[in-house]
């Protein structure tokens, strides 16, 4: 009797995802349309110049966001470079050349020696030797908290000691209080898989968010911290205890009411969705997930699918599709069309 139940609940479950899965794709953009970390409409001019050996476009780009002190895009603009001169080293080779002494191209070298590092087998050698280029970064524009970012990067690559990275926390929020970049790389040495804990990361999140304005991504804090601890494991030992699955749910639900300020397909919070997107997986949340892979739209993020698979735009496809057949089989077989009818009236 239990094998026979349990074969009839196995066919009605199979029953409603093909049902109801194909009509769950309305909202969401076939997977040809979605790519993986789609710059925004300032930045794609530049990055396309740039292949073309034209630092120009770049420069003013920058040079734009510093002036105006857009601390936030300048973030994001100098990561977007720098990680293309990584592998399209001419025009930022032609750019230093002629413009040596420009704050922007010392943000960028230094961004991109920290890169380097990282990648390096003698990770933590080769860091300790970019210090100078991260103080010219600093020394070049003061006001400026991204080198300040870059140096707690630096400090989580180094494992330099909390005191360390306490003062150059101090220095980063002197500068700009709520720069998402910097609470993230603080949060990362924060974090159980450095020199934190589950503990350390949440209360530092939760803190953050709560003070934090409306609409700022830094009230997307503790759905990352969510992020770490479902990743590495919430219930692993030796670094803080278990995460309550209370402490989860509500990172998951500010996250929610942020991405909610935001119209779909907004580049703004592409990351807090694709991360809240990963966290409402974990927890079972399938419709919701499925509104955050509406709101993401083509704007699939590297993060923090690169966490999961070497193929990051794959395996967001794959969990779209996944979330779909999860809510297809919470359906109802019969009436749906009915009550979905009357619910229009």
């Amino acid at each position: 009797m239990v094998g026979t139940m349990a074969l009839l609940q196995a066919l009605i479950r199979t029953a409603r995802m093909v049902t109801h899965t194909p009509r769950l794709a309305t909202g969401l953009p076939p997977d040809e349309e979605v790519y993986l970390d789609l710059p925004d409409d300032r930045l794609a001019p530049a990055l396309a110049a740039a292949g073309l050996g034209d630092h120009r476009p770049a420069a003013e780009v920058l040079a734009a966001s510093r002036e105006a002190a857009a601390w936030e895009t300048r973030d994001r603009q100098v990561q977007r470079l720098a990680a293309f001169a990584r592998n399209r080293p001419e025009w930022f080779d032609a750019w230093s050349y002629a413009a040596p002494h420009d704050p922007d191209v010392a943000l960028i070298r230094a961004e991109l020696a920290v890169r380097r590092g990282w990648e390096s087998p003698a990770r933590a050698e080769l860091l300790h030797d970019v210090t100078p280029l991260i103080a010219a970064a600093a020394r070049a524009e003061p006001a400026d908290p991204v080198p300040w970012r870059i140096a707690l990067d630096h400090a989580r690559g180094t494992g330099a000691p909390h005191t360390e990275f306490e003062a150059r926390w101090e220095q980063a929020v002197r500068r700009s209080s709520y720069h998402y970049g910097c609470h993230v790389a603080a949060l990362q040495y924060l974090s159980a898989a450095w020199f934190g804990s589950h503990r350390e990361s949440f209360a530092f999140a939760e803190r953050a968010a709560e003070d934090a304005l409306p609409g700022s991504l830094v009230r997307g804090l503790p759905v990352r911290a969510a992020f770490g601890a479902l990743h590495r494991g919430p219930d692993a030992p030796g670094r803080g205890g278990p995460v309550l699955r209370e402490r989860l749910e509500a990172a998951a639900d500010t996250a929610v009411a942020l991405s909610a300020e935001y119209p779909a397909g907004d580049p703004w919070p592409a990351e807090v969705r694709n991360v809240l997107f990963y966290v409402l997986i974990r927890l079972e949340r399938w419709a919701d997930a499925l509104e955050q892979a509406r709101l993401i739209g083509t704007r699939a993020t590297s993060f923090p699918w690169d966490r999961i698979s070497d193929d990051p735009l794959g395996q967001f496809l794959q969990a779209r599709d996944g979330v779909r057949i999860e809510v297809a089989a919470g359906l109802p077989l019969r009436g749906t069309r009915r009550r979905e009818k009357a619910g229009d009236h």
